[in-house]
């Protein structure tokens, strides 16, 4: 990947944006990374909603006080 701990970071901060849907963010981090000698890396399509790739566990239900 790269040697450059300063371009790692942006990578990951990139991808958390991206996750977020902060496009004016990505924008920024892909000037910085253009400042540091780095192509961006393509964005994908934005993610449709849940990303989970198991189902929700269930919860228990919540005891009920008595008088």
């Amino acid at each position: 990947m790269t040697e450059d701990p300063m371009v790692a970071a942006l990578l990951r901060e990139r991808e958390g944006c991206v996750q977020r849907g902060l496009d004016a963010r990505v924008a920024a981090i892909d000037e910085q990374l253009k400042a540091r000698g780095h192509t961006p890396p393509k964005t994908d399509a934005k993610p449709s909603g849940d990303t989970r790739t198991e189902a929700p566990k269930g919860r228990r239900a919540r005891r009920t006080e008595t008088a």
